[in-house]
């Protein structure tokens, strides 16, 4: 057993940095790793924290003592995980991890600051992790997760080692899916297939019915957008859908949330009002709770993207007939149909149309005139003549 065990497709990168464990000269202070959703990024960042705390006698990364399980669970004393749940790291939150990596570690050999999303750094907070990215103390490490190196600025990924996971074999994340979660073969092929090899999707597609009902409903988007009402209609339904899924979750954590903070405060849960000081952590916590809210319809929404995506590529492939698998391959009655009817340019302009939607959720723009814009422009041709 080892920690890299998880580590889906990506052997070489997971020997270096055992070679990094075993050998004090191969290391440095700042690690970026950067790779696709799904290629485990924040996994092989805490798979390395955890070679390096290894208390076992063989290779680091036994997986089996006492360093190694806390770390991969979260609990190690000297072990920090920032993996924000908001749309951006603020600066504050980053003043807090900078003066974090001055303290001695505790009980292990090294003090670990692991940033999931380090592209959610805003210049602010990025600026404010400078001068502890160059000289952290002897005993620091540094690990940032981002998709890219292009999605940090500069100055911070200059100050760090690059390693790059790739998108890992469909085999191979259905194996995975096979050995730790006793998934069957063929439902442990389409779900790394449909997941486009992102193991966590592809963990909640094969385990969870409703999950892959979801993604049923977004892949047969495409070919009911027979007019402007449909195409409205649609973009309606999944703005709502992604509003009413994040706000249940939401709402439901916010409650416990809640009430933990009112104690936390010494306040009555059960009163009508609350002293000044008492309200204004309340604002605060809600004014958190909605970014938060945003967050997750915002991620809903661009999972069904990637989703709409894949069914656009799989009709181009068809119509072009290139000599490539179908990530929908399932349904390929519907997407031959999607493929006579659009033609590969106007099926290229379709992936354009949804990639300028994903740019605008980004840039804050209105989820429901976004997607509306979006369905619009993938009408059907045929039922679209005058458009």
């Amino acid at each position: 057993m080892s920690v890299f065990d998880e580590l889906v497709g990506q052997a070489p990168l997971a020997e270096q940095l055992v070679h990094a464990a075993a050998h004090p000269e191969a290391m440095t202070h700042a690690w970026l790793f950067t790779g696709p959703p799904g290629s485990g990024r924040s996994k092989a960042a805490r798979a390395f924290a955890a070679a390096l705390q290894c208390e076992g006698s063989g290779a680091p990364g036994c997986g089996e003592c006492q360093a190694c399980r806390t770390v991969l669970a979260g609990s190690h004393a000297d072990l920090i995980v920032e993996a924000t749940s908001e749309t951006f790291i603020r600066v504050g939150r980053a003043r807090e991890l900078a003066l974090a990596a001055g303290s001695r570690p505790t009980v292990g050999r090294w003090r670990v600051i692991i940033i999931e999303d380090a592209d959610r750094l805003n210049d602010q907070a990025a600026d404010a992790l400078l001068k502890s990215l160059e000289e952290p103390p002897p005993r620091t490490l540094w690990m940032l997760c981002a998709p890219s190196l292009e999605d940090l600025l500069v100055t911070i990924r200059s100050r760090c080692r690059h390693l790059r996971l790739r998108t890992p074999p469909v085999d191979d994340v259905a194996r995975l899916l096979q050995q730790r979660d006793g998934v069957d073969a063929a439902m442990a092929h389409y779900a790394a297939r449909a997941a486009q090899s992102h193991v966590g999707i592809a963990r909640r597609l094969a385990l969870d019915e409703q999950a892959r009902s979801r993604r049923r409903r977004v892949t047969s988007i495409p070919l009911s957008l027979t007019g402007l009402g449909a195409a409205l209609a649609a973009a309606e339904d999944l703005q709502s859908s992604a509003a009413e899924g994040s706000a249940g979750t939401a709402g439901q954590e916010a409650e416990e949330e809640r009430a933990v903070l009112l104690r936390q405060l010494g306040a009555d849960p059960s009163a009508r009002t609350q002293p000044p000081a008492i309200r204004s952590h309340l604002k605060e916590f809600d004014e958190r709770q909605k970014r938060l809210a945003r967050r997750q319809q915002h991620d809903t929404i661009d999972a069904a993207l990637t989703d709409l995506t894949s069914v656009y590529r799989d009709a181009l492939v068809l119509g072009t007939g290139a000599d490539i698998g179908a990530i929908n391959s399932t349904e390929i009655d519907s997407l031959r149909e999607l493929a006579r009817a659009f033609t590969p340019v106007q099926l290229l302009e379709a992936l354009d149309a949804i990639g300028l939607a994903r740019q605008r959720l980004i840039a804050n723009g209105s989820p429901l005139l976004v997607l509306e814009a979006m369905m619009v422009a993938l009408i059907l041709p045929r039922a679209g003549q005058g458009r």
